[in-house]
């Protein structure tokens, strides 16, 4: 009897491209250090590698949803920073 276990290569791929988003993403969380003080830095770089589980959580469900955490990620740092700017006046 034969069953159809294999797993489509889409998801796959579409993680895979997620996951190096991701990683462009996370560049600027590290680099968000000269503008972004350390209080503010450690708290999002923690976000960022939770955010890193929740992409390779739906990764292994193979999930089509993957896209979401490198947008998600690049949402938070650009709303952190913008009002980081206008709120505290951050500047480097």
């Amino acid at each position: 009897m034969a069953t159809n276990t294999a797993r489509s290569t889409g998801p796959l791929l579409l993680a895979v491209v997620s996951g190096l988003l991701h990683l462009l993403v996370g560049s600027f969380y590290v680099a968000g250090g000269l503008v972004i003080p350390g209080s503010v830095l450690v708290p999002l770089w923690m976000l960022w590698l939770l955010l890193t589980a929740w992409l390779v959580w739906l990764a292994v469900r193979g999930s089509w949803w993957t896209p979401l955490v490198p947008a998600v990620a690049a949402v938070v740092f650009a709303v952190v920073l913008v009002v980081g700017e206008q709120a505290f006046d951050w500047q480097a």
